[in-house]
């Protein structure tokens, strides 16, 4: 996904961190459940990303699809998306399984935080290296003519120490594995996890190595600064002279000396 349908699922994820605190599986179900609706009907897919359409027009089609059939909370998240624009009918599944995928992940970091979320990074990688090491699950995973049902049975029976988180993605990825194997959806899924991450691990770059009480009030500085617990990650790099540099996701801080000699030397250029 790329391009327009690329900056609409960013902008329609965003909207959803608002909605996952004290979020619950049940809203990832409905997701699923409204993707699966999707998936079956292309016309449908057609209409609600055809741009001649209005997004009050789009709605009505939604309310008219899953009234009552899933919670106000996905039927929001699912007005949000036919809002935006897409640039092929296909790309709004796949924003629709990376949401329901962020609220299973978000679920799992509520209350344990990063290590929720590490728990569930090794129930999807334990499933995807059974898979792997075993050409026969591989052919009955996906297997044409076995029920849905029997083969999510199966691929659950790989990882019987899963969580509830972990066992809707890997549940999800075999019964639907929308022109993928299960295991490679499930990589794909690993990738979110890995990426909600980072959002829990500090990167610092100092000059020197810190003593223990500098690190004690830097872990305590970035704690209250981020407002969570936070993994710090210190990495010495003589290179920046001086001060520090820290990175949390996509967010960066850098104080260091080499970066104000840079901004001193644009300011006198320009």
């Amino acid at each position: 996904m790329a391009g327009v349908s690329s900056l609409s699922l960013a902008t329609v994820r965003e909207g959803l961190e608002s909605r996952l605190p004290g979020t619950s599986l049940a809203l990832a179900e409905d997701l699923f459940g409204v993707l699966s609706i999707l998936d079956r009907n292309a016309g449908l897919r057609r209409a609600l990303t055809d741009p001649s359409r209005t997004g009050k027009d789009k709605a009505v089609l939604v309310d008219q699809l899953i009234a009552g059939r899933v919670s106000s909370e996905a039927a929001g998240v699912v007005r949000d998306l036919v809002n935006e624009r897409w640039a092929n009918a296909r790309d709004i599944g796949d924003a629709l399984e990376t949401l329901a995928a962020t609220v299973v992940i978000s679920v799992a970091e509520q209350g344990s935080g990063v290590e929720g979320l590490e728990q569930l990074e090794n129930e999807l990688y334990s499933f995807i290296q059974v898979v792997a090491s075993n050409h026969a699950l591989q052919r009955a995973l996906s297997e044409a003519q076995a029920s849905s049902e029997s083969k999510v049975a199966l691929g659950l029976k790989l990882v019987p120490q899963a969580g509830p988180a972990g066992r809707l993605l890997i549940a999800q990825a075999v019964r639907s594995p929308r022109g993928l194997k299960p295991a490679a959806l499930v990589e794909r899924f690993l990738e979110l996890v890995a990426a909600r991450q980072q959002r829990w691990i500090a990167d610092v770059s100092v000059t020197r190595p810190l003593t223990a009480s500098q690190l004690e009030k830097l872990e305590s500085g970035l704690n209250t600064m981020y407002g969570r617990e936070l993994k710090v990650n210190v990495k010495i790099d003589p290179s920046l002279i001086g001060g520090v540099r820290v990175s949390v996701g996509d967010e960066m801080v850098d104080s260091t000396v080499i970066t104000r000699l840079s901004e001193l030397r644009r300011k006198l250029a320009g």
